[in-house]
């Protein structure tokens, strides 16, 4: 699964947990919701700066909240 997709699934999620549409989410970005529908859907690449809306913005969250998912533990093999 590519960051696209990852960072789309957890959005959905974290947007679903909250009871948020995603057009009441845009809104509270400044985004469109067309886009928010194809980031959610990891269809589109979403920019560091659209992400902060998205996050902090939109979801009321941070960075750090985001990423601390089991969904983004990478773990590298070792040789």
């Amino acid at each position: 699964m590519n960051i696209q997709t990852k960072i789309g699934l957890r959005i959905k999620e974290i947007r679903t947990e909250k009871n948020l549409t995603q057009e009441a989410v845009a809104f509270k970005a400044e985004i469109d919701r067309t886009f928010m529908n194809h980031v959610e859907n990891g269809k589109r690449n979403v920019s560091v700066e659209s992400l902060e809306k998205i996050l902090c913005n939109g979801l009321e969250m941070n960075f750090n909240e985001f990423f601390c998912d089991e969904l983004f533990n990478v773990k590298k093999k070792r040789k």
